[in-house]
C-alpha cells in the first residue's frame, strides 16, 4: 500500500484543490453555497489528480523519461509496480472520477438539462486529458503542450466550473480573472518542474517549453506566469466592486513570489530548483485561500 501511496503524491493536492477552493469560496460570497457540492467536487479532484500522476507515472515509465529522473523516483520506472498494475490502477480512477462526477452533475443541474450535457462533456475532458499527458503516441505533453491544459484545467475549468456548480443562474464573466490567475501559478508549477527536468527531456525527446524556449527564457516566462495573477485578481476586485483594503491582502503574497523570482534567476543548475516546487504550489493554495476568505468577510 505504502508504493501506491507514493507513486499517488498526494503532496500535489494542494495545487489541484486550489480552483475548487477559490470557486467555492467566490460562490460562498455570493451567498450560494452547498457541501455536498463542496465534498464531491473535492473528491472528484482528488480522484483525477491521483488519475494523473498514476498516468503520468505509466506512461513516463514505460518510454524510459524517468530513468533518470531528478527528485522523487517514480513507481513503474523503479520497477515497485508493474506497468500492467499501473495501468489498471489508471482505469479504476477513471470510472472513480467519473462516478463522483456524474453524482455531482446530477445534484447541481438536474433541472437543467443543457449544463448536465456540458459538464459531461467536462468530465470526459479532465480524464482524457489527465490520462494523454504523458500517454499515447500523441502525448502532449511530449509535445509541449502541457502549459496550456493545465492553464485550461486547473485554471479555468477548475475555478469557473466550480463556481457554477453552485450558481449557474447567470453568467459572470469576471470569473474568469481568478480563474485565469489560478491557471498561470499552477502553470507555473508545471514550468518550473520541466525546466528543472530539462536535461532528462532532452534526452527522452520530451519537447517542453522550457526545452524549446531555452533555460534562461523559461526563467522569464516563469516570472510572468508567477506575477501576472496578482494582477488579474486585482482587476477583479476593482471588477465587481469590491475594493476594501483588506480584500487586497492576497497581494502581500507577491513578497514570497518575487524571491521566488530571485532564487530562479540566480539558479544556473536546473536540478536545484527541485526545492522551489513546493514553494510555487503552496503559494498558489495560499493566494486562493486568501483571495476567496478576503471576497467572504
Amino acid at each position: 500500500m505504502k508504493k501506491w501511496i507514493a507513486a499517488a503524491r498526494l503532496r500535489t493536492l494542494p495545487l489541484s484543490i486550489s480552483g475548487i477552493i477559490l470557486g467555492s469560496l467566490i460562490a460562498l460570497s455570493e451567498e450560494h453555497w452547498n457541501w455536498v457540492i463542496f465534498i464531491l467536487a473535492f473528491l472528484t479532484t482528488l480522484f483525477l489528480q491521483v488519475l494523473s500522476n498514476y498516468a503520468n507515472d505509466y506512461g513516463d515509465g514505460i518510454r524510459g523519461t524517468d530513468a533518470e529522473r531528478i527528485g522523487e523516483k517514480r513507481a513503474v520506472a523503479s520497477g515497485e509496480i508493474s506497468a500492467k498494475q499501473m495501468k489498471n490502477a489508471v482505469v479504476i480512477f477513471s470510472v472513480l472520477s467519473a462516478i463522483t462526477a456524474f453524482l455531482l452533475i446530477f445534484i447541481s443541474f438536474r433541472e437543467n438539462f443543457g449544463w448536465v450535457l456540458l459538464f459531461i462533456f467536462l468530465t470526459f475532458a479532465c480524464v482524457w486529458a489527465a490520462i494523454r499527458y504523458t500517454v499515447g503516441k500523441s502525448a502532449y505533453g511530449y509535445a509541449g503542450m502541457g502549459d496550456i491544459f493545465v492553464f485550461i484545467f486547473f485554471g479555468i475549468i477548475s475555478v469557473w466550473g466550480s463556481y457554477t456548480l453552485y450558481q449557474h443562474q447567470t453568467f459572470e464573466i469576471s470569473i474568469f480573472y481568478p480563474a485565469a490567475a489560478i491557471g498561470l501559478l499552477s502553470t507555473a508549477v508545471l514550468n518550473l518542474n520541466n525546466m528543472r527536468d530539462i536535461e532528462t527531456d532532452r534526452k527522452a525527446g520530451k519537447l517542453t517549453l522550457p526545452l524549446r524556449m531555452g533555460f534562461e527564457t523559461a526563467k522569464i516566462y516563469q516570472t510572468i506566469l508567477l506575477i501576472f495573477p496578482f494582477i488579474l485578481s486585482s482587476i477583479y476586485l476593482f471588477e465587481i466592486g469590491k475594493t476594501e483594503w483588506f480584500r487586497f491582502l492576497f497581494l502581500v503574497l507577491l513578497i514570497p513570489a518575487i524571491l521566488l523570482v530571485k532564487t530562479i534567476f540566480n539558479t544556473s543548475e536546473p536540478r536545484l530548483l527541485d526545492k522551489e516546487l513546493k514553494k510555487v504550489a503552496l503559494l498558489t493554495l495560499a493566494f486562493s485561500l486568501i483571495l476567496g476568505f478576503g471576497l467572504i468577510f
